[in-house]
């Protein structure tokens, strides 16, 4: 993916066009790693069925309105309806900022608002989710399988696909499906980094971390996946 220069004028454009006073708390005061450990815990809830539900009331809304939103993690997700992102970590108004597109890609729009996440509001960690059963995968694996040329909304996605099959030759079905879903989720973190030199020094400077996930539409369970595995290389680049 190309460095997209702009992407600093549209997070800019997003900030000033906000109330200050109605869209900023001062920041989670939470690590990282706190905030990894709380959306592996709502998680667990979500899973057992034993949900607390928390900051769903007119309290909450009320603070937030008034004090700004401090969330302590930005998620990247796919904009599928069966992956409701603050019911599956079980969290509530203004915990986290989340930014749903089709196969959970790290495209300009995407890319910028994760940079306003966790350069104005400050989130520690962005969690980039893909989600098993994804139509964009699945479709970005029948492109490449026919050769067709790629959608705007797939091109980001193939790549992917295509080493998915590299790593994994002969792979098909469900397999391909799950190796390619995972590889999209490598893709667009590999792609924040490429993208966004505000992210990259982040995480660099140790303020910021990136992790990966596949949420089971199934079971409800969220596969950890840690950060990416060439971040290093990835950053090293830059």
């Amino acid at each position: 993916m190309k460095k997209h220069p702009f992407l600093s004028v549209v997070v800019a454009l997003i900030f000033l066009g906000l109330p200050f006073a109605q869209s900023f708390g001062q920041g989670p005061a939470i690590s990282a790693d706190a905030a990894l450990k709380a959306l592996k815990e709502g998680n667990q809830r979500y899973v057992e069925a034993k949900q607390t539900h928390p900051n769903a009331g007119k309290d909450r809304r009320t603070a937030t309105t008034v004090n700004g939103q401090a969330p302590f993690a930005s998620i990247l997700s796919c904009s599928d309806s069966r992956v409701p992102v603050e019911i599956i970590f079980d969290q509530g108004i203004g915990d986290l900022f989340v930014v749903r597109v089709a196969g959970n890609q790290a495209n300009v729009i995407e890319t910028a608002s994760l940079e306003f996440g966790t350069a104005h509001l400050g989130t520690p960690l962005i969690l980039v989710m893909g989600h098993t059963h994804c139509g964009a995968v699945v479709a970005a694996i029948q492109t490449v399988e026919n050769k067709a040329d790629a959608p705007a909304l797939l091109k980001s996605i193939v790549p992917a696909v295509t080493q998915a099959k590299k790593n994994e030759p002969g792979s098909s079905g469900e397999g391909l499906v799950k190796a390619a879903t995972e590889a999209n989720v490598w893709q667009a973190i590999a792609d924040l980094f490429k993208s966004s030199p505000t992210i990259s020094e982040k995480v660099k400077a140790g303020k910021l971390k990136i992790q990966g996930a596949v949420y089971n539409i199934e079971t409800g369970k969220v596969n950890w996946m840690g950060p990416h595995p060439k971040q290093d290389e990835l950053l090293s680049s830059k």
